[in-house]
């Protein structure tokens, strides 16, 4: 399911990070560079995860072709691969060696309306959805998981200054 987002080839050769969205204005590069602290704090390589922000519209669109579900939404992940629930987030890094873990879309709308719901800044809400992207990608699930993903995604927020 890793295709949805990079099958058009991406603005910048090399970027782990790609803005298709011209609703809102934040910095990308910004969000690049989080995307680098984040993946040295899980110990993954530089391009491990592609995030793509998306319109409403589109994520929309995707949401209803991937989930069946015709409505908006903040994030999406697309594993490149199916993987089960880790046992733990440093055994699960360990088992990756480094391939790539697939593509996240974001909605920079949705995230803002979350961020003002949370009285928080858009770049730290869009930060705290890529984290909880990565963590899907790498196989979590707060939808089945009793917590586990929740317990994770909080220890990394308070380690990326996300809290």
């Amino acid at each position: 399911m890793g295709k949805p987002l990079r099958e058009r080839k991406a603005s910048k050769p090399g970027r782990a990070v790609e803005n298709r969205q011209c609703k809102l204005r934040f910095s990308v590069p910004a969000m690049e560079r989080f995307l680098r602290k984040l993946n040295r704090e899980l110990g993954l390589p530089h391009g491990s995860a592609f995030v793509c922000f998306v319109t409403d519209a589109e994520m929309k669109r995707l949401n209803a072709q991937f989930r069946r579900n015709p409505k908006t939404t903040d994030v999406l992940s697309f594993p490149s691969a199916v993987r089960t629930r880790p046992k733990s987030l440093a055994v699960r890094v360990r088992q990756l060696g480094g391939e790539f873990l697939g593509d996240i879309a974001i909605s920079p709308a949705v995230a803002r309306r979350n961020a003002k719901t949370g009285k928080r800044t858009l770049p730290k809400e869009i930060c705290i959805l890529m984290l909880h992207g990565v963590l899907h990608l790498l196989g979590y699930d707060h939808e089945t998981d009793r917590g586990e993903m929740e317990c994770v995604e909080a220890t990394l927020r308070r380690r990326l200054g996300l809290t």
